[in-house]
């Protein structure tokens, strides 16, 4: 049967350059192939870069990066579009893929020489970089304000010390990072923070690679700064921006892009489920025949329509100036709870094989888990959402 992609309002362009990718990833990430990768590292699970290197030759890797520094320039919402299908034949690879390669900008908002910004960029499109967005600690996650580690001025250059962890890509062959410091902690965090574009080299220790649930072909661990010199212009932005900044970019984009990959996830739930419950047969009929079950994948349909119509809309909202965070607050709330729900009802359709490991429903379902948790957990999304709604209350005393 052939292929379509998900997004049925994308153009040709868009559902061509998807459906490829797609293609390519369901070549070389076969069920097989996904379960040694995630048995390795003894059960750790890792990074394919073999895998890497066939989208980077396919021209997948580092969409963002603009025409004049000799990339292709694609909209958020096309490397959306793309990232959904991807996501379909495996999710943590494609959140570690579209993780390595969306760094470039922060390459651009330093004051680094420009021959230095171009010879990044192509490094980048050789897909020779990998790289990793260090902001939380062991004692800051949800409340970010919390971090300890320091950025100290010394001369030309800034002085790094502290522990990052659970972050994206760090385990095993990211070679830079995008790292939050305190540089004046006599202010809030929105004016005490700053980001660093940091390279590996600079004596940047990798920690424990964590031994997580899921999401296993995308790595997970922790970086150790101890004495990290880095020059004055590798500053990204503005000193004491960098936490407004980045909260900024997280929730503008950084939200809906993720929102794409969790629900390529859910799609592929929809997927199996379906394609199961036509062939298991109870009772003398296929059991979609069977209400209980017909149900439970109609409403799982019912939800994807709905969760395909809020993303693509909010990437159309944001391209046309409009920026609302509780617009993308609440898609990467709604998102996870659809991926997750999915899999959860995936998995019941499936009965007691889609409890066992030879099943990709089973993996499924431990991926989507972490999503709600991670990119700023669900709760903490409704608790600004109902922040910003509620506004000032005229009657408190300030």
């Amino acid at each position: 049967m052939e292929l379509e992609v998900s997004y049925k309002l994308a153009t040709e362009e868009q559902k061509d350059l998807a459906l490829n990718a797609r293609r390519i990833l369901e070549k070389e990430l076969t069920w097989e192939k996904i379960q040694e990768y995630e048995a390795a590292d003894g059960g750790k699970g890792c990074y394919p870069m073999d895998v890497h290197q066939v989208m980077v030759d396919a021209g997948y890797y580092a969409m963002s990066i603009p025409e004049e520094y000799g990339g292709l320039g694609f909209d958020p919402k096309t490397i959306a579009i793309i990232h959904e299908e991807m996501a379909r034949v495996e999710a943590g690879f494609t959140f570690s893929f579209n993780s390595n390669g969306s760094h470039f900008g922060y390459i651009l908002a330093t004051s680094m020489p420009e021959e230095k910004k171009r010879e990044w960029a192509e490094i980048y499109l050789a897909g020779k970089t990998l790289g990793c967005f260090a902001l939380t600690e062991p004692d800051a996650g949800s409340d970010a304000a919390a971090m300890r580690t320091t950025a100290v001025k010394k001369g030309d250059e800034y002085v790094i010390n502290g522990t990052k962890c659970f972050i994206t890509n760090a385990a095993e062959y990211a070679d830079h990072f995008c790292v939050a410091a305190w540089t004046d902690k006599t202010k809030s965090a929105r004016e005490g923070v700053t980001f660093f574009f940091v390279e590996k080299d600079r004596g940047v220790q990798i920690g424990k690679h964590e031994d997580k649930m899921g999401m296993k072909l995308s790595p997970t661990g922790e970086l150790i700064f101890e004495d990290v010199v880095v020059p004055a212009d590798h500053v990204i932005g503005e000193v004491g921006g960098g936490f407004g900044a980045s909260m900024n970019h997280i929730q503008m984009w950084g939200r809906p892009g993720g929102s794409a990959i969790y629900l390529g996830l859910a799609q592929a739930c929809f997927d199996e489920a379906v394609a199961y419950a036509k062939v298991r047969r109870q009772f003398g009929k296929r059991i979609i025949d069977h209400q209980g079950v017909g149900f439970k994948i109609a409403r799982m349909q019912e939800r994807l329509y709905a969760a395909r119509s809020y993303l693509y809309t909010t990437f159309d909202t944001l391209a046309a100036g409009y920026e609302d965070r509780n617009m993308t607050a609440g898609l990467k709330k709604f998102v996870t709870d659809v991926a997750y729900q999915n899999a959860y009802d995936a998995m019941q359709i499936f009965g007691g094989y889609g409890y066992m490991h030879e099943y990709r429903i089973e993996k499924l379902f431990r991926d989507s888990r972490i999503f709600p948790i991670f990119g700023g957990t669900n709760e903490i999304q409704l608790k600004n959402m109902a922040k910003a709604i509620a506004g000032r209350d005229p009657e408190k005393k300030k």
